[in-house]
Order: C-alpha cells, then sequence, then structure tokens
C-alpha cells in the first residue's frame, strides 16, 4: 500500500505529512482536532510557546488514549466472563437434555 502526503495546517503553519492511501481524511480531521485542542488550550492557559502547548496537548491525548484502552480493558474483561458463564450454562443445559435422552 502506498503512502499519500497530505498538507494539514497546525497553528497556522503548514505540515507535509505522509498517511496511508485512503487515510487522508482521518489525517486531515486529527490535523483539525489537534489544532482546534492547541488554540483553545492557547486561549485558555495564556502559553504561547508553541513546544509547551504542543507538550501539554501531547499529554493531555495520552492521557485520554490510556483512559479509553483501560475503559475497553474492563469491558473486555466483562465480555470474557459474561462469555465463560455463558459456556457453562450451556454445557450444562446440553448435558442435562443428554442425562434425560438416556
Amino acid at each position: 500500500m502506498s503512502n499519500q502526503a497530505v498538507d494539514v495546517e497546525i497553528l497556522g503553519k503548514m505540515t507535509r505529512v505522509n498517511c496511508p492511501a485512503g487515510q487522508e481524511d482521518s489525517l486531515i480531521s486529527a490535523a483539525q482536532d489537534l489544532d482546534r485542542r492547541l488554540k483553545e488550550m492557547a486561549d485558555r492557559t495564556k502559553v504561547t510557546n508553541e513546544v509547551k502547548l504542543l507538550t501539554i496537548a501531547a499529554l493531555n491525548i495520552c492521557y485520554e488514549l490510556q483512559t479509553y484502552q483501560q475503559q475497553n480493558n474492563g469491558q473486555q474483561q466483562e465480555i470474557s466472563e459474561r462469555m465463560e458463564k455463558l459456556t457453562v450454562s450451556l454445557e450444562e443445559a446440553l448435558n442435562k437434555v443428554t442425562l434425560e435422552r438416556i
């Protein structure tokens, strides 16, 4: 699969980024989200140093990602436990039906 060069604007600066073909819209959307977050943060905190803004944004995004991953892991664990209970229930029901036929 080939990469496509995409121009994105973040904090008023154009940057060319490569991404897999067909993913251009997702990359542009992510860049727009980052740009919006940075501008909101700059307005809210009055921080003007771009490196500081980018560092804070990166930490916030990493924190959000970890939170979603933890939630997802918890949901996966819950699904696994439910599937195990269903498997046990089905096995018990099948054993009961088998014993009734004997």
